[in-house]
């Protein structure tokens, strides 16, 4: 339906048209559909197809009658708990109602019908059905939430664990430095430890930035300093930013930029950082020698900015939550070294603050990956 609330399903069974289109008329309503059997076999036939919220059953039908047809609902799993009305023309003794309430039912109704009584006690039965849709959409919504509480909670536990060792390991080359310097050194001795212990720190405040990024964009800290930008000097800055990981797994990189300029209200710092945290994941995850590939062209009303790699990939069922904070593919948690799978969950938030989109496209594993980036030209 066009609120996205299921239809309720009442099932009318008389072998009369003349009833059947009786009973629709005093029925007709809206978010109700009218479910129509001129038999005891057309009835199941419907029920297996359909959840019913009334069935209202006529009693004298050849072949089947209405008992008949109740006591067949009652011992199937599916249709056990449907409210039964029977609708009788004849005399409702005591020993026909015994029977009728043997068999499920729920109320009698005498022909020729009252439009108010019937339309009052169907009432009822949609009133209930539509609350047992509300729970059950409650249950479930509770269900998915508690999932996703629960894969959320694993995740922060992994990536604790990823955050721990990362830290460690330059905390503790850093801790061997101050000790090696301690000791009588020549002075090549000690610059060559001096530059592993810097390298060690650039390394852990990249880390501490992109933490301190993530936070201050879900605490909503992050403001743009957009400005009129050439998208040419943007990609420039990238690239020196990421040219060293590039050159030391040893890549090819090639650039492919269209001949005219491409202007654009953006944060150049921000924009840069998200093409750089590109390029250094595709140098990252691609293996020693490889291609990548930045790309960018004018489309429409934005600029659209694609980096590709022929390296590790990345499987299917990964790719749709690989922007997620604490997502990392495990195959390539090896290959991550000095990452800690938070680069493309910053990159994923820094293009949605400039009100743009980011894709990822991968054949699968070792068949490299494709990431575009559109950002409105205008802000």
């Amino acid at each position: 339906m066009s609120n996205g609330i299921e239809p309720v399903h009442f099932l009318l069974v008389d072998d009369l048209d003349e009833n059947l289109l009786s009973l629709e008329a005093l029925l007709r309503r809206d978010e109700v559909v009218l479910l129509k059997a001129r038999s005891g076999d057309e009835a199941l036939e419907l029920l297996l197809r359909h959840d019913v919220a009334l069935a209202l059953l006529d009693v004298q039908m050849p072949g089947m009658d209405g008992f008949e047809l109740a006591e067949f609902m009652r011992g199937n799993e599916r249709t056990r708990h449907v409210p039964i009305i029977f609708v009788t023309a004849g005399v409702a003794d005591a020993q026909r109602r015994f029977r009728g309430y043997e068999a499920g039912a729920v109320d009698f109704i005498q022909k020729p019908i009252e439009g108010d009584v019937l339309r009052s006690k169907a009432e009822i039965f949609f009133d209930l059905y539509r609350q047992r849709q509300f729970l059950a959409a409650q249950r479930d919504a509770l269900e998915a939430a508690s999932e996703a509480l629960k894969d959320a909670d694993r995740r922060k536990d992994e990536f604790i664990a990823v955050l721990g060792h990362e830290l460690r390991n330059p905390v503790a080359a850093l801790l061997a430095g101050m000790h090696l310097l301690r000791k009588p050194r020549t002075a090549d001795q000690a610059e060559l430890v001096k530059e592993r212990m810097e390298r060690q720190l650039v390394h852990l405040s990249r880390l501490i930035e992109d933490l301190l990024d993530i936070s201050r964009i879900t605490e909503g800290k992050i403001s743009l300093q957009k400005e009129r930008v050439q998208l040419d000097t943007i990609l420039r800055s990238a690239i020196e930013a990421s040219q060293p990981n590039l050159e030391a797994a040893g890549h090819s990189f090639a650039l492919d930029l269209p001949t005219e300029p491409i202007w654009l209200e953006a944060d150049h710092t921000r924009v840069a950082q998200i093409v750089a945290n590109l390029l250094n994941n595709a140098a990252r995850y691609t293996p020693e020698g490889g291609e990548v590939t930045l790309a960018a062209r004018r489309d429409d009303e934005q600029v659209e900015i694609e980096v590709r790699d022929n390296g590790v990939g990345i499987p299917p069922a990964m790719q749709a939550r690989i922007f997620q904070i604490f997502a990392q593919v495990d195959d390539h948690r090896d290959q991550a070294a000095g990452g800690l799978g938070i680069g493309l969950a910053l990159v994923h938030q820094l293009v949605g603050l400039h009100g743009g989109t980011i894709a990822v496209h991968s054949e699968g594993q070792g068949r490299g990956s494709t990431f575009t980036v559109r950002i409105p030209l205008r802000g």
